[in-house]
């Protein structure tokens, strides 16, 4: 029965691309409409967050748009739309792979280097202004990079645009930032 209706879809879909590479626009937004939870499946199989799936199957609508007319009507539609989302889900892969390894989160930093638990609010006040200490001593381009990037939440383009520096000087002075709030603040 599924086999049915996978076939069934397939050839729906696939008439769907062809009457969309002669122009017409209804039949191209029903097939990508239809298309999503498809392409969502595919990219669950290879990534774990939520955020990612959505941008890998955003990455692949952009491409199915991209080289719509390289597909051909002969042939089923299923296997050319996954290829595309399994493409594009290893391509987020990798880059949130590579983007894990180079970056740390304020939060974990901060996390590890503060005293047990907050027993009070008072006690969570203290911890706060002892971080804002630490960070308003930190050297000029040391604590702008921490403002702009971890507190603001900017992305390092932006705050490369806003400050001048390259994103590799602020990748740089945030990695230094951070070692030097975990040995002020007493972690490792």
């Amino acid at each position: 029965m599924a086999d049915d209706t996978a076939e069934s879809r397939d050839d729906t879909w696939g008439r769907l691309m062809a009457a969309a590479q002669d122009g017409d626009r209804r039949a191209y937004e029903r097939l990508l409409r239809e298309c999503v939870p498809f392409l969502r499946s595919v990219a669950r199989r290879r990534l774990r967050g939520e955020a990612d799936v959505e941008d890998a199957v955003q990455d692949a609508l952009l491409t199915i748009h991209q080289i719509r007319a390289t597909y051909d009507p002969t042939r089923p539609i299923r296997p050319w739309l996954a290829a595309i989302a399994e493409r594009r889900a290893l391509d987020r892969a990798r880059v949130t792979g590579r983007r894990g390894a180079r970056e740390i989160e304020l939060d974990d930093v901060l996390s590890e280097t503060l005293p047990g638990s907050m027993t009070n609010e008072g006690e969570a006040r203290l911890v706060a202004r002892e971080i804002r200490a630490a960070v308003a001593e930190l050297p000029a381009g040391q604590r702008q990079a921490i403002e702009l990037l971890k507190l603001q939440e900017l992305s390092l383009a932006e705050a490369s645009a806003q400050t001048g520096s390259s994103v590799t000087a602020l990748k740089v002075a945030t990695h230094r930032a951070i070692g030097a709030l975990r040995r002020k603040l007493g972690g490792e």
